[in-house]
């Protein structure tokens, strides 16, 4: 009599920033790793295994301790099915294990299959060697591209102790791309995300066109052939101020700033909301999305100016609602259809077309942003491709 033995699941660790910075965007975006990678067939752990201190939203700045943290993610993993598949192993001076033990993080990193870096937050420490393979995604290119270019050490050791390199940076090494290529060879790939999340019973678009984003970040500006390349959102915000008095929409940014800043917003007809009041809650921040009218948004100068090919992972997120997406060119239309559901722009003049295009034809433009979504957001496809090009099938 022969006996059946179930198959077992190939194993992938995905590591990252989720109970680093505890809000829903970077929640949504492993959430949809882990449970995309479980429709492909694998078994997702989520392990966080750093020295770094997290950000605490509560005190509005860094930590040692994770207990809030972790109070806020662990119950999001158990409603997704995940309550015993996470841990968050700190080597701080009270150095402990949340969610699995000790003995079985170790015992997993030798017995995974691959480890997937999301965000590269996570240094690798020698137990991450056990695992066959490193996968590298990184979300924000440029930086690093630079780093590379400049001989930087820690950069260097960090990219080679990993097999394969990923970024959102889809025009890295183009002829029209200005971030150096480098020695390393950056794969493309993007932010999967699960449309179903987002579009079951997906109320109709309220009046306002929104978006969640940080105002000013005050360090990240990088230096490169003698010329300054920018992180803060706020430059690219303000030559576009005036958009609200231009057009007749409605328009409405969610981000902590300072009261100067308010009133430079409601001064310019922008509509304001504190990014936190959204952002803390998984469901309040899937409502507020799926609430807006569409998203309007700028990105970082050092996605646009070198042209990158970077998309946003939150921009995604309204596409998968079904809210068209109006955001700052960065090359990326080479890689994603625009003109019906998501627009790139450069020009003020721009802007107000895409805003007269979707409302000339709502209902169709909210179609063609979830089919947008889904063809080239999907959580299986992104996540399949990635997984097959790094050397692993499921």
């Amino acid at each position: 009599m022969t006996t059946r033995t179930t198959p077992v699941k190939p194993r992938i660790i995905v590591s990252g920033i989720l109970f680093w910075y505890p809000l829903a965007g970077v929640t949504y975006q492993f959430l949809h790793y882990l449970l995309g990678l479980r429709r492909l067939g694998y078994e997702p752990y989520y392990i966080e295994d750093s020295t770094r201190w997290i950000y605490d939203p509560d005190l509005n700045e860094p930590s040692p301790d994770p207990t809030r943290n972790i109070a806020r993610v662990a119950p999001i993993l158990e409603r997704f099915g995940l309550g015993d598949r996470w841990a968050y192993r700190s080597h701080g001076p009270a150095g402990r294990c949340f969610g699995m033990t000790e003995e079985a993080i170790l015992r997993l990193y030798r017995e995974a299959d691959a480890f997937l870096n999301v965000t590269a937050a996570q240094e690798i420490r020698e137990e991450h060697l056990w695992c066959p393979r490193r996968i590298y995604v990184e979300s924000d290119p440029f930086a690093v591209q630079v780093k590379v270019a400049q001989g930087d050490a820690a950069t260097l050791a960090a990219l080679e102790v990993h097999d394969t390199l990923f970024s959102f940076g889809e025009n890295l090494g183009a002829p029209d791309c200005g971030a150096p290529a480098g020695r390393f060879t950056w794969l493309p790939t993007r932010q999967p995300v699960v449309v179903d999340l987002w579009s079951d019973d997906a109320p109709e678009g309220g009046p306002t066109y929104t978006t969640i984003t940080t105002w000013r970040n005050k360090t990240k500006d990088v230096v490169y052939r003698g010329r300054t390349y920018y992180w803060r959102k706020d430059r690219e915000f303000r030559r576009f101020i005036d958009l609200p008095q231009r057009s007749s929409a409605r328009f409405e940014l969610a981000t902590e700033t300072e009261r100067p800043t308010r009133a430079l917003l409601r001064k310019h007809g922008w509509e304001h909301r504190a990014a936190l009041e959204v952002s803390s809650d998984l469901d309040r921040y899937r409502g507020y999305i799926q609430d807006s009218r569409g998203e309007f948004t700028v990105a970082r100068d050092q996605y646009v100016r070198p042209r990158t090919g970077w998309f946003s992972d939150r921009s995604a997120c309204y596409l998968a609602a079904g809210r068209p997406v109006i955001t700052q060119e960065t090359g990326f239309s080479k890689f994603l259809p625009t003109g019906k559901g998501l627009f790139g722009f450069t020009t003020m003049d721009d802007i107000l077309s895409a805003v007269a295009a979707i409302e000339s034809d709502y209902v169709g433009h909210c179609r063609a942003a979830r089919e947008i979504a889904s063809e080239y957001f999907g959580a299986e496809r992104v996540l399949d491709s990635l997984l097959t090009r790094a050397g692993l099938q499921s």
